[in-house]
C-alpha cells in the first residue's frame, strides 16, 4: 500500500512539476545568446548550420533540433522555448522511469522533485539554448553507464549508452568532457575486471567496439573543434574570466544568477546552498559512525564525475591558456549533482529534516518563479520590438555594435539589411553568418560613405554608436531618438532613427 501511495505522489510531483516550470516560459523575449540560436536555426539549412557552427563556441546538435522545430512550426520563438522545457520535463520523468527502478521509490521521487524545484533548473528551463538538453543527455548516459557497471551489460544498454555519450558530446563541450570522464571510468572498471579474470572479457570487447564507433562518429566534428580553439579563441567569448571567487560558482548552482540577471538574492541562495551541503555532510558523517552503515556508492560516483568534469575544464583552460570554466556551463552536469543530493537524502536522511529541506526548496523556487514570471511577462520587454515594427519603412537599414540589443533586433527583423559593426574586434565573422545573408559584418563605418536613406542605429545604455556616426558623417539628420528599459536581462535599448543625405 505504501508503494502505491508513493508512486501516486511521484506521478503528482511530475505533473505539478511540469506545470510549475511551464509558468514563466510562455513569452517571446530574447537576449543575446538566444538570438544566436534563433538566427542560425531560422536562416540556414542543416549543412550550413554545421559549417557555421564550426566557428561558434558550441557543437551543433541542439541547433539541428531547433531547425527541425522551425521546419515544423516556422520561426516560432515560443516553440523554440518550449523545446527546452520539454528536456527538463523528460529529466524529471526519468525519476519515475529509471531512477525509481534502479535506486528505489524515494530516490526517484526526490530526484523528480528537485529537478523541477532546483532554482538553477527553473531559471534556465525555457532558455533557447542547449543546456537542458545537454543535462538530459548526460543524465541518460550516466544512468546506462551505471546499469552496465551493475552487471546489466546488454546490447540494448550499450547502444543507449553509446548514443547518449555521442549526443552529449555533440550538444556541449562540457557534455564532451563528461562523456570522456564516464567512458574512462567505465573502461578502468572493465579493464580491472579483465585483468582480474586474466582474459579478454565480453565487456571489454563491447566497450572497445562502441568506443571506436563513438570516435569515428565524432571525428567529423574534431576538425571543427580544432578550428574553434585556433580561431574562436580570439573572439569575444573568451573574455569571460575565471570567477573571482568560488562563491560565484557555488551560488550560481542555487540561484541561476549570472552577471546582471538576478532572480533571487545571492545571500538567500548562498544560505540555501550551505544548508543543503551542511545537511548532506552531517548525514554522511552520521552514517559512517552507524553500526548499520549504508553504501552511498551511486552518489559518490555521481559527485566524483561532477568534480572531475570541473577539474577537466580547469586543466583544459590551463593547457590552451583560455578560460572555459564558466558558471553557466555547470548546467550540463547539474543532473549529477541533483542525483547525488537526492540519493543521499533518500538513503540516510532524517525524515523530518528531509521534509524541512523539501519545504525550503519549494518555498525558494516558488519565490523565484514569481520573480521570474514578473520579469518574463513584463510589458516593457516587447516595447522596443513593437516600436521598431511600428516605425520601420521599406529600405531602412539597421546598424549595431557589440551589444546584445542589436542582435535581438537582428533576430526579430532578419528581412531588413543590417550591419554589425565589430568595434571591439571580436573576430567572429564566420560564426556570425548565423544571422543570415542580410547581416553584413563590418569593422568600420566606411560603408555609409555613399549611402543615402534612413538608418536605425541601435545602442545599449548610451548613444555611443549614434554619436560616432554623427561625428564621421555630418550630413546626418536625427528623426527620432528613444530608449527603452526592459526587465528581461535588464537590457536597455537606445534607438536612434536618422537619415543620411547627400
Amino acid at each position: 500500500m505504501k508503494k502505491i501511495n508513493l508512486r501516486t505522489i511521484h506521478i503528482l510531483i511530475i505533473i505539478l512539476g511540469i506545470l510549475f516550470i511551464l509558468i514563466p516560459n510562455f513569452h517571446t523575449n530574447l537576449w543575446f545568446d538566444e538570438s544566436y540560436s534563433v538566427a542560425i536555426s531560422n536562416n540556414h539549412n542543416f549543412g550550413e548550420i554545421w559549417e557555421i557552427g564550426g566557428h561558434d563556441v558550441h557543437p551543433v546538435l541542439y541547433y539541428w533540433m531547433l531547425k527541425i522545430i522551425s521546419l515544423i512550426f516556422g520561426n516560432n520563438i515560443l516553440c523554440y522555448r518550449l523545446l527546452s522545457v520539454i528536456a527538463l520535463a523528460i529529466l524529471g520523468i526519468l525519476g519515475y522511469t529509471h531512477i525509481r527502478k534502479d535506486f528505489g521509490e524515494k530516490t526517484g521521487a526526490l530526484f523528480s522533485l528537485f529537478t523541477f524545484v532546483f532554482p538553477l533548473n527553473l531559471v534556465y528551463s525555457g532558455e533557447i539554448r542547449m543546456y537542458t538538453w545537454a543535462m538530459l543527455f548526460v543524465a541518460i548516459m550516466a544512468i546506462y553507464a551505471y546499469r552496465i557497471f551493475k552487471g546489466k551489460s546488454t546490447i540494448k544498454n550499450w547502444i543507449i549508452f553509446g548514443i547518449f555519450s555521442l549526443a552529449s558530446a555533440y550538444t556541449h563541450y562540457y557534455g564532451l568532457m563528461t562523456a570522456g570522464v564516464i567512458n574512462i571510468l567505465l573502461f578502468i572498471w572493465i579493464l580491472k575486471n579483465a585483468i582480474k579474470e586474466k582474459k579478454f572479457t565480453k565487456n571489454l570487447k563491447i566497450f572497445i567496439v562502441q568506443a571506436i564507433i563513438q570516435i569515428i562518429l565524432y571525428l567529423p566534428w574534431v576538425l571543427s573543434l580544432l578550428l574553434q580553439v585556433s580561431q574562436v579563441s580570439k573572439g569575444f567569448w573568451v573574455g569571460v574570466k575565471f570567477p573571482n571567487t568560488l562563491i560565484e560558482l557555488f551560488t550560481f548552482q542555487f540561484t541561476g544568477n549570472l552577471l546582471s540577471s538576478i532572480h533571487i538574492s545571492n545571500w538567500i541562495a548562498g544560505i540555501y546552498g550551505l544548508i543543503i551541503c551542511i545537511y548532506i555532510i552531517y548525514i554522511i558523517c552520521k552514517n559512517k559512525k552507524s553500526e548499520n552503515k549504508i553504501s552511498l556508492k551511486p552518489a559518490r560516483y555521481a559527485i566524483i564525475t561532477y568534480f572531475l568534469v570541473i577539474l577537466g575544464a580547469i586543466a583544459v583552460s590551463i593547457i590552451i591558456w583560455r578560460p572555459i570554466i564558466y558558471a553557466r556551463y555547470l548546467l550540463v552536469i547539474t543532473g549529477l549533482l541533483i542525483f547525488a543530493i537526492t540519493y543521499t537524502m533518500s538513503k540516510i536522511g532524517n525524515k523530518k529534516l528531509n521534509i524541512c529541506i523539501i519545504i525550503l526548496s519549494v518555498i525558494i523556487s516558488t519565490y523565484l518563479n514569481i520573480n521570474l514570471s514578473q520579469i518574463n511577462y513584463d510589458k516593457t520587454n516587447q516595447e522596443p520590438i513593437n516600436y521598431v515594427k511600428g516605425n520601420m519603412q521599406e529600405g531602412d537599414i539597421i546598424i549595431y555594435k557589440n551589444d546584445g540589443t542589436g542582435f535581438v533586433l537582428s533576430a526579430n527583423f532578419p528581412q531588413y539589411t543590417q550591419y554589425f559593426y565589430d568595434k571591439q574586434n571580436w573576430c567572429v565573422e564566420e560564426a556570425y553568418k548565423a544571422f543570415g545573408p542580410n547581416m553584413t559584418y563590418v569593422y568600420n563605418l566606411e560603408f555609409l560613405k555613399d549611402y543615402e536613406g534612413r538608418i536605425w542605429i541601435i545602442d545599449m545604455g548610451n548613444y555611443e554608436l549614434y554619436e560616432q556616426t554623427k561625428q564621421e558623417y555630418e550630413k546626418i539628420n536625427l528623426i527620432k531618438q528613444v530608449n527603452f528599459d526592459t526587465k528581461y536581462q535588464t537590457y536597455r535599448y537606445n534607438l536612434s532613427l536618422v537619415e543620411k543625405i547627400s
